[in-house]
């Protein structure tokens, strides 16, 4: 019997595809805009499929975090929980910023950049006006839980779901049928997940062929001491995350990190986090990560630790001071941190959110906002890395919160979940009208 490719190779043959049908395009055709034009129909593919995984992101992380909630049993456990992910979450934010701090000053990839800088007076056209802690408290409120759903908003979705989770637990047996409903549209959702997922390895494809073939190979060249340097610092925060899972876990991260592969491919390949949260759930699932965690800790996680896109704010502002020649005491820089450790805990839901956490950031530091524009152009590879390393992060941080809540299977006991996973997947392809 031959041995089926597992799906995170099928994602890295995909990505190779995607590279090459992508610069055929760009060398075939060198106008831009017919470029252009043909790599918006070959992204089709990769926009249907992050539209049909916002399509799932809401109603999954409502039902699947009541459900978690709910089971829970009362606001103490569901308020300890929160502390400390919370706690978790607050260092590794930290940890991500001055490590993109250090790695900037070290590294210094603005100096003699070799390249003509925008003008002063040009602007990125990035709407920061409303990003202040101030908008993003009020924000985290939702007018509406319809409306919500309608804008996945997860820190919203996040907030309704806590109180409806804690009064669903405090109701008891009243409560059950219910918490049993939602549970039911939570194996729903996942059960379309599934499905969807069948399309990764193309939308994977599609989406690295529209990116090559506008941007070419050639800007990669053009911007490898700055790419170089940010996925360095990327590589470098990867092995602080691993390390500190290490510590928490013991040998047993190596497991997990080879659990998340296909969601973490997944993840870069489309620059998008949120394509890797169904995946993320299956995985701790398999590491032994009990769900009532698992879906609390990881909606939250979406909306404050966002690891590798916090680094990236710090190596990107002080990339583009440095590009400027402007200098900035290491006091001010201590204080671009702190300002970053409040801001970008509103990034969850805001479009192209670390440009424009960036851009307010260049403007209180008198930086000009002109030097977004050195960036943009290289900005989809760069998300790549954010994304994955947000997905990393996440998971690692609710594996390592199951562990201190006592809510992480025993090896033996996740091996055994494992295998059943598996035969239930295997029955669901043999037989999927009977799933």
């Amino acid at each position: 019997m031959r041995r089926k490719l597992p799906p995170a190779a099928w994602i890295l043959i995909a990505m190779v595809i995607g590279i090459i049908v992508g610069y055929m395009v760009f060398v075939s055709f060198p106008n831009k805009r017919t470029a252009a034009e043909i790599a918006g129909y070959i992204s089709i593919v990769s926009d249907v499929f992050l539209r049909l995984i916002k399509m799932l992101i809401g109603p999954l992380v409502f039902s699947t975090l009541v459900v978690g909630i709910a089971h829970m049993g009362d606001a103490a456990s569901v308020g300890r929980v929160f502390g400390k992910a919370l706690g978790w979450f607050i260092t590794a934010s930290l940890v991500s910023l001055v490590l993109g701090l250090v790695m900037a000053n070290l590294l210094q990839p603005g100096h003699n950049l070799g390249l003509p800088l925008p003008d002063i007076g040009a602007s990125a056209n990035l709407a920061t006006s409303k990003f202040t802690l101030k908008d993003f408290i009020a924000h985290m409120v939702p007018r509406s839980f319809v409306e919500a759903l309608a804008n996945n908003e997860i820190l919203q979705i996040v907030v309704f779901s806590m109180f409806f989770g804690v009064a669903l637990a405090s109701l008891g047996e009243k409560g059950k049928t219910l918490v049993a409903s939602i549970d039911e549209l939570s194996h729903a959702m996942l059960k379309i997940t599934g499905y969807v997922m069948k399309l990764a390895p193309l939308a994977v494809l599609a989406a690295m062929a529209a990116t090559v073939a506008v941007n070419g190979l050639d800007i990669l060249i053009k911007f490898a001491v700055f790419m170089g340097g940010f996925y360095l610092s990327l590589f470098l925060l990867w092995g602080l995350l691993a390390l500190a899972g290490f510590i928490f876990l013991g040998p047993r991260i190596v497991k997990l990190l080879q659990y998340i592969r296909e969601p973490f491919l997944l993840s870069f390949a489309t620059a998008s986090s949120e394509a890797a949260y169904p995946k993320i759930l299956v995985a701790l699932d398999r590491f032994g990560v009990k769900r009532k965690i698992s879906s609390f800790v990881m909606p939250m996680g979406y909306s404050f630790n966002l690891d590798g896109s916090m680094m990236y704010c710090t190596f990107a502002v002080l990339f583009i001071a440095q590009a400027y020649d402007i200098h900035l005491s290491i006091a001010t820089q201590f204080t671009m941190l702190l300002i970053l450790m409040l801001t970008s805990k509103g990034m969850a839901g805001v479009p192209r959110a670390s440009l424009v956490v960036i851009a307010a950031t260049l403007n209180q530091f008198n930086i000009p906002e002109a030097g977004l524009l050195l960036i943009l152009g290289v900005d989809t590879f760069l998300d790549m890395g954010r994304s994955a390393t947000n997905a990393v992060g996440n998971s690692i941080a609710t594996a390592v919160v199951a562990k201190w809540e006592g809510e992480l299977l025993s090896e033996s006991e996740a091996d055994a979940n494992a295998r059943s996973m598996d035969k239930e997947s295997a029955a669901t392809l043999a037989n999927p009208m009977h799933a």
